[in-house]
């Protein structure tokens, strides 16, 4: 049985207003586990009131829902979820290249802005169909979430180069072989950032880092390289609620975690285009409204 801290101490940076998070999975009652996926979390289902308590202890104005594997290309929960939440939350669903245009029409309605790409074990849409989605996405003015091992970035950077949507490499890259600042797999990062519609997510570092925890140094010199290359393309997630942790003794302090991960980006300036104005870019949100 996991429990997840939703309060505790504040972060030491704090964030600025209008901060969105956009990397979250949600799971409301009612939905089950679809064959193919890991099965939903353990413990307290990490629903909309759970992460309600997150965002005020937290300091988060918006959210970006993403379709979570355990729920394959079942959109259901996540359409749920987006109407619980209400106006502050848009979401990234799973969409083969099948879809019917009738189903896209529904889960834009709902307030889906992007489609997700998840090339790693569990996934429901991997980069055999990556080429299917950007067009059914690109047509709607929808952004790719895009996940694989980033080690073998070199492997697709032709394909990902050709990609029409505005997308976001997930996860830190998830370089699973490690990387360096001056890792060719670095190298293409920076070139694709360089052709002006792909952002970087800092998001999840926990899941790729050889270094490990409290500071993650081998991702945190990537992260910090890449956002001295391009501050204006890189986002930020909780990753909440942290589907990889299987205890409470293995849950991240989300507090802590928010402070190391801010803390690779230089100054507040920077934070505010990582937490504020880059998101409301790359996912086409309104600019938010600083009376709020």
């Amino acid at each position: 049985m996991i429990e997840r801290p939703l309060s505790g101490r504040a972060p030491a940076i704090r964030l600025p207003k209008g901060a969105v998070d956009t990397q979250m999975h949600m799971y409301l009652p009612g939905f089950a586990a679809q064959p193919g996926g890991p099965p939903l979390p353990g413990g307290a289902l990490p629903d909309a009131g759970q992460y309600r308590r997150v965002m005020a202890w937290l300091g988060i104005d918006r959210v970006i829902i993403t379709q979570g594997n355990a729920h394959q290309r079942d959109n259901s929960n996540l359409l749920a979820c987006l109407a619980e939440m209400g106006p502050i939350a848009r979401g990234v669903a799973a969409v083969g290249p099948e879809e019917p245009d009738s189903a896209l029409d529904q889960l834009a309605e709902g307030g889906v802005v992007g489609a997700r790409i998840m090339d790693l074990p569990g996934g429901a849409v991997g980069l055999d169909a990556l080429e299917a989605v950007d067009d059914r996405a690109a047509a709607r003015g929808w952004m790719l979430a895009v996940q694989f091992d980033g080690s073998h970035i070199l492997e697709h950077e032709a394909r990902l180069r050709k990609l029409k949507s505005r997308w976001v490499l997930d996860h830190h890259g998830k370089f699973f072989a490690g990387a360096t600042p001056d890792s060719p797999q670095v190298a293409a990062v920076k070139r694709l950032i360089d052709r002006g519609n792909c952002w970087f997510k800092f998001a999840g570092v926990y899941e790729s880092s050889r270094s490990g925890g409290p500071d993650y140094e081998d991702v945190a010199a990537v992260a910090r390289a890449i956002a001295a290359h391009a501050p204006d393309r890189i986002v930020w997630g909780t990753n909440w609620p942290h589907n990889l942790a299987r205890t409470t003794a293995d849950y991240p302090d989300d507090a802590a975690l928010t402070d190391t991960v801010l803390g690779w980006l230089p100054d507040e300036g920077a934070r505010r285009l990582a937490l504020v104005d880059n998101p409301e870019r790359l996912f086409g949100l309104q600019p938010f409204a600083r009376g709020n």
